[in-house]
């Protein structure tokens, strides 16, 4: 086995990273945009076969969710069309791809927890090139596993928890929106659960969807941070989505069923807070 992780800088393939290495090390190589542009087919498919891969995990993602409102062709550049040239050297050569998308792909109006099944229905740019790319590497890679996951946070990069941590401590009020409902993803739960699939007895493509456990609003979300960091001098209030107008359009409602990655890949997920309160402890002790 040789894996591929590309999106290495990013949160999950930092995370990917401790994990790989710490359970099967020295068999994964890890890029970025600076070692490998997966927008040049070329150079994706030099790299793959070169090096032997057998494994892509794809972690590579334009994310900025507003901007991507203002720049949509990049957006599908990175999000669409380098998911195409990994998808067309996999279908060419017997390559394995495990690629990470998104809980945007649902437009939010359900009142029960999306499975995979569900009808899509993207609201934004970003989720229509994520939506995109999964149809894309499905119809050219039918032997791919996509996971779909929502509202990552770990220790690196930029991140919700950090932010509401920072803010936390620099004010004392904070309004934070209440009526948009989906659970937070630590992405170490989410690595633990991509090398679980990497190293199955058997592998079973498709789509899956994988967060934590349980559900909470943004409000909720950010009251359980305070806590669990000890910020006690920040005066959090929930406000609507109204009232904190942004470019791209929300789910409203973004609950991920995982029945199906539990049942096929016996993951066991754990409770949002309880790995909250491991990322926060991380953060802390840094």
């Amino acid at each position: 086995m040789r894996i591929l992780v590309t999106g290495a800088a990013g949160q999950l393939g930092n995370e990917l990273h401790n994990v790989l290495e710490q359970k099967m090390p020295g068999v994964t190589m890890y890029t970025d945009i600076k070692d490998l542009d997966l927008t040049d087919s070329e150079a994706v498919k030099k790299f793959i076969i070169d090096n032997e891969i057998s494994h892509v995990v794809n972690c590579a993602a334009y994310t900025a969710v507003d901007k991507a409102e203002h720049e949509p062709a990049l957006c599908a550049k990175i999000n669409t069309d380098a998911v195409k040239n990994i998808a067309e050297v996999a279908a060419d050569y017997g390559v394995k791809v495990i690629h990470v998308s998104t809980d945007y792909v649902f437009d939010g109006t359900a009142h029960t927890p999306y499975k995979e099944s569900d009808k899509v229905n993207p609201i934004s740019t970003y989720g229509t090139t994520k939506r995109k790319g999964e149809m894309v590497l499905l119809s050219m890679s039918p032997d791919a596993v996509i996971i779909r996951t929502a509202w990552l946070y770990s220790p690196y990069g930029n991140n919700f928890v950090k932010t509401m941590m920072r803010l936390g401590s620099e004010r004392s009020e904070l309004g934070v929106v209440c009526d948009q409902i989906g659970t937070p993803t630590y992405a170490l739960d989410l690595a633990e659960a991509i090398y679980t699939i990497l190293t199955a007895r058997q592998w079973v493509p498709g789509i899956y969807h994988f967060s934590d456990e349980g559900v909470c609003s943004w409000y909720d979300f950010t009251k359980a941070i305070h806590r669990i960091a000890g910020i006690k001098s920040c005066n959090v209030k929930p406000i609507a989505t109204d009232d904190y107008p942004t470019l791209a359009a929300r789910p409203p409602y973004s609950v991920l069923d995982k029945t199906r990655i539990k049942k096929t890949y016996g993951i066991t997920i754990p409770h949002w807070e309880e790995s909250l309160v491991d990322c926060i402890n991380r953060l802390q002790n840094n």
